[in-house]
Protein backbone atom coordinates (compact mmCIF):
# COMPACT_ATOMS: atom_id res chain seq x y z
CA UNK A 1 0.00 0.00 0.00
CA UNK A 2 2.71 2.60 1.12
CA UNK A 3 4.59 1.70 -2.62
CA UNK A 4 1.13 2.23 -4.32
CA UNK A 5 1.11 5.66 -2.80
CA UNK A 6 4.79 6.63 -3.78
CA UNK A 7 3.50 5.92 -7.16
CA UNK A 8 0.58 7.77 -6.61
CA UNK A 9 2.41 10.88 -5.09
CA UNK A 10 5.01 13.30 -5.05
CA UNK A 11 6.84 15.87 -4.02
CA UNK A 12 4.69 18.36 -5.59
CA UNK A 13 1.79 16.62 -7.25
CA UNK A 14 -0.69 13.53 -7.14
CA UNK A 15 -2.47 13.04 -3.76
CA UNK A 16 -2.96 15.78 -0.69
CA UNK A 17 -0.65 15.20 2.29
CA UNK A 18 -4.06 15.07 4.24
CA UNK A 19 -5.14 11.83 2.50
CA UNK A 20 -1.72 10.41 2.04
CA UNK A 21 -1.46 10.56 6.41
CA UNK A 22 -4.95 9.50 6.44
CA UNK A 23 -3.73 6.07 4.33
CA UNK A 24 -0.88 5.60 6.07
CA UNK A 25 -2.67 6.18 9.47
CA UNK A 26 -5.77 4.04 9.15
CA UNK A 27 -4.46 1.21 6.60
CA UNK A 28 -0.62 1.29 6.78
CA UNK A 29 0.33 1.60 10.58
CA UNK A 30 -2.78 -0.84 11.57
CA UNK A 31 -1.35 -3.61 9.23
CA UNK A 32 1.90 -3.57 10.51
CA UNK A 33 1.19 -3.07 14.17
CA UNK A 34 -0.71 -6.48 13.87
CA UNK A 35 0.77 -9.40 16.31
CA UNK A 36 3.99 -7.73 16.39
CA UNK A 37 4.40 -6.74 20.71
CA UNK A 38 7.39 -9.79 20.95
CA UNK A 39 9.09 -8.42 17.99
CA UNK A 40 8.86 -4.55 18.64
CA UNK A 41 11.34 -5.20 21.81
CA UNK A 42 14.28 -5.45 19.51
CA UNK A 43 16.40 -2.90 17.76
CA UNK A 44 16.44 -4.79 14.86
CA UNK A 45 12.49 -4.47 14.37
CA UNK A 46 12.36 -1.06 15.41
CA UNK A 47 14.91 0.24 12.78
CA UNK A 48 12.67 -1.74 10.23
CA UNK A 49 9.44 0.24 11.74
CA UNK A 50 11.44 3.46 11.36
CA UNK A 51 11.98 3.04 7.89
CA UNK A 52 8.60 1.92 6.92
CA UNK A 53 7.25 5.36 8.83
CA UNK A 54 10.29 7.40 7.57
CA UNK A 55 8.91 6.78 4.25
CA UNK A 56 5.62 7.46 4.57
CA UNK A 57 6.82 10.96 6.49
CA UNK A 58 8.63 11.72 3.06
CA UNK A 59 5.35 11.13 1.31
CA UNK A 60 2.98 13.02 3.21
CA UNK A 61 5.87 16.21 3.79
CA UNK A 62 7.26 16.43 0.69
CA UNK A 63 10.47 16.58 2.43
CA UNK A 64 13.86 16.04 1.09
CA UNK A 65 15.60 13.04 1.68
CA UNK A 66 18.45 14.33 4.21
CA UNK A 67 15.55 15.76 6.76
CA UNK A 68 15.76 13.92 9.86
CA UNK A 69 12.82 11.41 10.95
CA UNK A 70 12.45 12.66 13.94
CA UNK A 71 11.83 16.35 12.89
CA UNK A 72 9.40 14.77 10.24
CA UNK A 73 7.85 12.69 12.75
CA UNK A 74 6.93 15.88 14.90
CA UNK A 75 6.01 17.95 12.17
CA UNK A 76 3.28 15.19 11.30
CA UNK A 77 2.13 14.39 14.39
CA UNK A 78 2.99 10.52 14.28
CA UNK A 79 5.05 9.11 17.05
CA UNK A 80 7.59 6.28 16.98
CA UNK A 81 5.69 2.92 15.58
CA UNK A 82 7.48 0.50 18.22
CA UNK A 83 5.61 2.94 21.34
CA UNK A 84 2.00 3.13 19.12
CA UNK A 85 2.69 -0.94 19.14
CA UNK A 86 3.01 -1.11 22.54
CA UNK A 87 0.33 0.83 23.38
CA UNK A 88 -2.12 -0.86 21.42
CA UNK A 89 -0.95 -4.13 23.49
CA UNK A 90 -2.09 -2.74 26.18
CA UNK A 91 -4.83 -1.29 25.75
CA UNK A 92 -6.29 -4.63 24.10
CA UNK A 93 -5.08 -6.75 26.78
CA UNK A 94 -6.59 -4.28 30.02
CA UNK A 95 -9.66 -4.23 27.83
CA UNK A 96 -9.54 -8.42 27.72
CA UNK A 97 -8.49 -8.26 31.38
CA UNK A 98 -11.26 -6.33 32.19
CA UNK A 99 -13.98 -7.97 30.55
CA UNK A 100 -12.24 -11.67 32.35
CA UNK A 101 -11.11 -13.14 28.66
CA UNK A 102 -7.46 -12.75 29.38
CA UNK A 103 -5.50 -16.01 30.07
CA UNK A 104 -2.64 -16.67 32.50
CA UNK A 105 -1.89 -20.25 30.66
CA UNK A 106 1.89 -18.84 30.01
CA UNK A 107 1.78 -15.46 32.30
CA UNK A 108 5.51 -14.88 31.42
CA UNK A 109 5.74 -15.88 27.17
CA UNK A 110 5.35 -13.82 24.51
CA UNK A 111 1.55 -12.05 24.53
CA UNK A 112 0.94 -12.93 28.12
CA UNK A 113 3.51 -11.76 29.61
CA UNK A 114 1.93 -7.86 28.54
CA UNK A 115 -0.81 -8.06 31.21
CA UNK A 116 1.73 -9.70 33.94
CA UNK A 117 4.37 -7.00 33.35
CA UNK A 118 2.05 -4.01 33.66
CA UNK A 119 0.35 -4.87 37.06
CA UNK A 120 3.74 -5.75 38.50
CA UNK A 121 5.42 -2.34 37.24
CA UNK A 122 2.41 0.02 37.17
CA UNK A 123 -0.68 -0.84 39.99
CA UNK A 124 -3.40 1.33 37.85
CA UNK A 125 -3.59 -1.83 35.46
CA UNK A 126 -4.52 -3.54 38.58
CA UNK A 127 -7.91 -1.12 38.72
CA UNK A 128 -11.30 -2.32 37.01
CA UNK A 129 -12.76 -0.67 33.52
CA UNK A 130 -16.49 -0.03 33.09
CA UNK A 131 -16.50 -1.80 29.89
CA UNK A 132 -19.25 -4.57 30.14
CA UNK A 133 -19.33 -8.22 28.31
CA UNK A 134 -22.31 -7.47 25.62
CA UNK A 135 -25.19 -9.64 26.80
CA UNK A 136 -28.54 -10.93 24.95
CA UNK A 137 -31.88 -12.06 25.61
CA UNK A 138 -33.89 -13.28 22.46
CA UNK A 139 -36.56 -14.82 25.11
CA UNK A 140 -38.56 -11.59 25.88
CA UNK A 141 -40.35 -11.27 29.72
CA UNK A 142 -42.67 -9.04 29.05
CA UNK A 143 -45.94 -8.69 26.60
CA UNK A 144 -47.19 -5.31 24.79
CA UNK A 145 -50.67 -4.86 24.38
CA UNK A 146 -51.78 -1.89 21.66
CA UNK A 147 -55.47 -0.84 21.54
CA UNK A 148 -56.83 0.36 18.66
CA UNK A 149 -57.91 4.06 18.52
CA UNK A 150 -61.43 2.67 17.86
CA UNK A 151 -61.36 0.64 21.05
CA UNK A 152 -60.27 4.16 23.24
CA UNK A 153 -63.05 5.82 21.55
CA UNK A 154 -65.64 3.15 22.53
CA UNK A 155 -65.14 2.78 26.22
CA UNK A 156 -63.05 2.71 28.38
CA UNK A 157 -60.12 0.14 27.14
CA UNK A 158 -60.44 -3.12 28.71
CA UNK A 159 -56.83 -4.98 28.58
CA UNK A 160 -56.36 -8.78 29.31
CA UNK A 161 -56.38 -10.26 32.77
CA UNK A 162 -52.42 -10.73 33.86
CA UNK A 163 -50.99 -11.79 37.34
CA UNK A 164 -48.03 -8.99 36.31
CA UNK A 165 -47.27 -5.34 36.06
CA UNK A 166 -49.11 -3.12 34.04
CA UNK A 167 -47.71 -0.16 32.95
CA UNK A 168 -49.30 2.73 30.57
CA UNK A 169 -47.25 4.89 28.92
CA UNK A 170 -47.84 7.50 25.79
CA UNK A 171 -46.42 10.37 24.41
CA UNK A 172 -47.71 13.92 22.55
CA UNK A 173 -46.71 16.97 20.75
CA UNK A 174 -48.60 20.00 20.96
CA UNK A 175 -47.86 23.42 19.56
CA UNK A 176 -46.14 24.16 23.47
CA UNK A 177 -43.61 21.28 23.00
CA UNK A 178 -43.36 17.42 23.38
CA UNK A 179 -43.59 15.19 26.41
CA UNK A 180 -44.03 11.52 27.49
CA UNK A 181 -45.94 9.97 30.73
CA UNK A 182 -46.12 6.61 32.26
CA UNK A 183 -48.72 5.54 34.34
CA UNK A 184 -49.49 2.43 36.79
CA UNK A 185 -52.68 2.38 38.38
CA UNK A 186 -52.50 -0.26 40.88
CA UNK A 187 -49.57 1.79 43.47
CA UNK A 188 -50.92 5.20 41.81
CA UNK A 189 -47.60 5.86 39.97
CA UNK A 190 -47.56 8.47 37.26
CA UNK A 191 -44.92 11.01 36.21
CA UNK A 192 -44.42 13.06 32.71
CA UNK A 193 -41.41 13.88 31.34
CA UNK A 194 -40.97 17.14 29.19
CA UNK A 195 -38.81 17.14 25.59
CA UNK A 196 -38.81 20.19 24.69
CA UNK A 197 -40.20 21.85 21.71
CA UNK A 198 -37.74 20.58 19.10
CA UNK A 199 -37.94 17.00 19.45
CA UNK A 200 -40.19 14.69 17.22
CA UNK A 201 -42.59 11.73 18.26
CA UNK A 202 -44.90 10.24 16.27
CA UNK A 203 -48.27 9.65 18.78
Amino acid sequence: MLWACRRACGARWGLRPKVVHWLYVAIILLSISYAWWPDCQTARAKNRLSRIQRCACLRITGAIRTTPTGAMEAFTGLHPPYLVIQCEARLAAHRLWGLGCWSYLHPSREHSSIQTRHQKYDPIFNMGVDVMMPAFNLEHEYRVTMLTREEWIRGPGTLPAVKRLVWFTDGHRTAEGTGVGVFRQSVGCRFSISLGKHASLSD
